[in-house]
This record gives C-alpha cells, structure tokens and sequence, in this order.
C-alpha cells in the first residue's frame, strides 16, 4: 500500500483471471458488491462499460452528502483486461468531475492470478471548499474494496 498526501493505493492477489476480474469491474450493475465505503446504493445505468470517455450513474448515500445523492462518472481510463477508472461529478455539474478518480489496474500472475491495485487520487481537486474533506474514503476501506471485490468475482 502507497499512501501519499493527495492519492492511496492498495493491492492484492485475487485468485482468478484478469478477464473475470476486468468483467465484473466494468459492470457497474455490480459495483456495490466491492463497494468498501459503503456510499454505493445501486446503478442507474446497468449497461457495461465499454470505454473511456463513456459516462455512468451511481446512486450514493452518506452523511457527507446528507443522505441519498447521485453521482456522474466519467469513464477516464479503458484498457481491456488490464485497466479502468472514472473521475465522478455531482448532480450540480453532470460533466464536470470534481478532480478524484477511482482507478483499478490489473496484472496477470499466471493463468488463474491477477494482481488488482486500486488506487484513489485526488490530486486534482482544486475545488478549496471540497479538498478538507479528503481523503473521505480511509485506506481500510479500499482493502475491504478489494476483499469484496475477490469474494464477488470468485462467487460470479
């Protein structure tokens, strides 16, 4: 685990193929099963994810936001198999993402292995406002993130 002022990053070894863990990640039908911050209520949009510069919606939940909340993402990154991240925006600003992004990079370690880091940078927020509340999601919570994410793609 990486832990800087502006991004965290965690990893770990999942016992499956790159391929089912990069099919279950560009679902977002199936994000709150690997959601370790327990903001995720659902998806809006339960299309997959395809590639970069693609949007989806999530619906979200947390005091943060005071209760029930939408969030817009901005599909940044789409590597078949190997990455995809997405930087979210608010219902206030639908296409303008706030300058955080959640992005999953996969490394094969055999036939049946993949490395999976997850990395959650905000070092593009410039909103003065936004930046005292980050990191809003603790390094625990992106382990846990990964923990789910193994339990959903080896019960898939």
């Amino acid at each position: 685990m990486t832990h800087t002022d502006t991004s965290i990053t965690v990893s770990r070894t999942i016992d499956v193929p790159a391929k089912e863990v990069f099919s279950l990640l560009s679902l977002p039908a199936r994000h709150r099963e690997f959601d370790g911050s327990g903001f995720v209520r659902g998806a809006e949009d339960t299309e997959r994810i395809t590639k970069a510069g693609e949007q989806f919606v999530m619906n979200m939940e947390g005091d943060h936001m005071g209760g029930e909340y939408r969030m817009y993402n901005h599909v940044t990154a789409f590597d078949e198999n190997k990455m995809i991240g997405w930087k979210p925006a608010n219902e206030d600003a639908k296409d303008e993402p706030k300058g955080w992004e959640w992005l999953y990079t996969l490394e094969s370690e055999g036939a049946d292995a993949t490395r999976v880091t997850l990395t959650y940078d905000w070092s593009d927020v410039t909103d003065k406002d936004l930046l005292p509340i980050f990191p809003l999601v603790a390094e625990e919570d992106l382990e846990q993130s990964l923990n789910l994410l193994a339990g959903a793609v080896s019960g898939s």
